[in-house]
């Protein structure tokens, strides 16, 4: 068989070059990658419809050019919030799946927000024109915070608190368990693990709904919280920061316990009364509206602070120990349940400062130690909790992709996004080991040095007097 030959003297024909492509989405990834000095971990997907990257990268989608317009001004992880909050940036497919991907070829290729020079900026202006994107700078999201005043005067932190937890009480009815507890749950067994048999136990597809849970998890905290701090009926307990009064609650009707159950959220005030006059517990638990500055006087038996600590400020936090020192007789104990992260972003980042928790504070474990140490407290045991949260946030997230209906006609889509954004992002933080959350357990000793503890903490965990 012979092949195609050219005639004598003749010359092959060229190979045409390949052009380049110019789809919004080809030059956005040159001009990404120019400014990164490396190759992106992702497949883009813009507005025209042209498509760029590597196959089987997670896609991200610029469903339309203000997003382009959020990203030059804000090459961070604030911008990147934004445009994901208002709908205009996306990413296709499993949200974990592709955050896990991006940020772990992120962190192995070293690759940071960008810091633009002058020429840099002109490159991507130009860009910016090339593609028709340049327009006045887009509205901040309304569900950004707005904060005003000194951080963490009083007005600023009722302010700082009622943006995250007054945001519905029917938002967290939906998005929480029956416990009403938004703190990490303790997973003492498998998730839907039960005693009896067989493959469906009435939640469909092979799901078992009639076992262990989210609420379960939830109880066997706050019997673990109880047990620490030697609850018994009569005992006098300061819950600071009570949320909806899942400890108060507990610990008044399991307990027997008198409950002075403090929190800055009014919908939660309102939410934990509520239940209080339902229960009967009237006599138990008693709820105030109050910051914890304005906690004068008391002799507790035990003082809790449930992830409250995150909200008090870095500067604040000896007076914040000074006073739960302050409340506790001689011999009662404290329970702090804190989130710790490292020096880096100690609030959280820009997205969760901006959206979440503003003036958010979290300190590295060793540090909260040294602050209770320093106000008086004996620190007795510290019990990690990180693969708990890990559990506990992928639950919330997977009611609120469940019930994602109900949650948009409750609080818009936008809230939802940010909601779904802030959940993905925490479970993969704790997974990840860029965040923590201890349980913190201390005690006033006497002046005589007596701590009133027992020889060891196995009644903490099982059956018996757990004093």
């Amino acid at each position: 068989m012979t092949g195609i030959r050219p005639a004598t003297g003749s010359r092959p024909a060229p190979v045409p070059r390949p052009r380049a492509a110019t789809g919004a989405a080809h030059r956005l990834l040159r001009l990404a990658e120019q400014l990164l000095g490396a190759p992106l971990p992702l497949r883009l997907r813009a507005w025209d419809g042209s498509v760029a990257g590597p196959e089987g990268a997670p896609v991200v989608v610029l469903r339309s050019r203000r997003a382009l317009r959020r990203l030059v001004r804000r090459p961070d992880e604030l911008g990147l919030a934004q445009a994901y909050i208002t709908g205009e940036l996306d990413i296709e497919g499993d949200l974990t799946d592709g955050l896990r991907t991006v940020w772990g070829a992120a962190r192995e290729r070293g690759l940071r927000p960008p810091k633009l020079t002058l020429a840099d900026r002109a490159r991507a202006v130009a860009a910016m024109v090339r593609l028709g994107a340049v327009g006045p700078p887009p509205p901040v999201p309304s569900s950004q915070a707005r904060l005003v005043g000194a951080p963490h005067s009083r007005a600023r932190d009722r302010a700082a608190i009622s943006h995250h937890y007054d945001l519905s009480n029917d938002f967290y009815a939906l998005l929480l368990d029956e416990t009403m507890a938004y703190s990490c749950g303790y997973w003492t067994k498998n998730e839907h693990e039960h005693g009896h048999e067989g493959p469906d136990c009435g939640g469909g597809e092979g799901v078992c709904r009639q076992g262990y849970g989210p609420a379960d998890a939830q109880r066997d905290k706050l019997e673990l919280v109880c047990r620490k701090l030697a609850l018994a009926p009569g005992a006098a307990l300061l819950d600071i920061g009570c949320g909806w009064g899942s400890l108060a609650l507990y610990a008044a009707e399991t307990y027997k316990t008198r409950v002075t159950a403090v929190t800055l959220a009014a919908e939660q005030a309102r939410y934990v009364r509520e239940q209080v006059a339902a229960r009967g517990l009237a006599e138990l638990v008693e709820v105030r509206l109050s910051d914890y500055r304005e906690i004068r006087a008391g002799s507790y038996d035990a003082v809790s602070t449930i992830e409250m600590g995150e909200h008090v400020g870095d500067a604040e936090y000896p007076g914040f120990t000074a006073t739960i020192h302050r409340m506790l007789r001689p011999g009662g104990r404290a329970l702090v349940q804190q989130m710790s992260r490292g020096a880096v972003a100690p609030g959280g980042g820009a997205f969760i400062e901006s959206y979440i928790a503003p003036d958010m504070h979290m300190r590295p474990l060793g540090d909260t130690v040294s602050l209770l140490e320093g106000a008086g407290l004996e620190v007795r045991a510290v019990e990690s909790m990180r693969e708990h949260y890990t559990r506990t946030i992928r639950a919330w997230h997977r009611t609120l992709e469940e019930q994602r209906a109900r949650f948009r006609a409750l609080v818009g889509e936008e809230t939802v996004r940010v909601w779904r954004l802030y959940l993905v992002g925490s479970a993969l933080a704790f997974e990840e080991r860029r965040m923590g959350v201890d349980q913190i357990l201390a005690v006033r000793p006497s002046e005589r040095g007596r701590s009133g503890m027992p020889p060891t903490p196995l009644n903490w965990y099982g059956e018996g007097d757990p004093r």
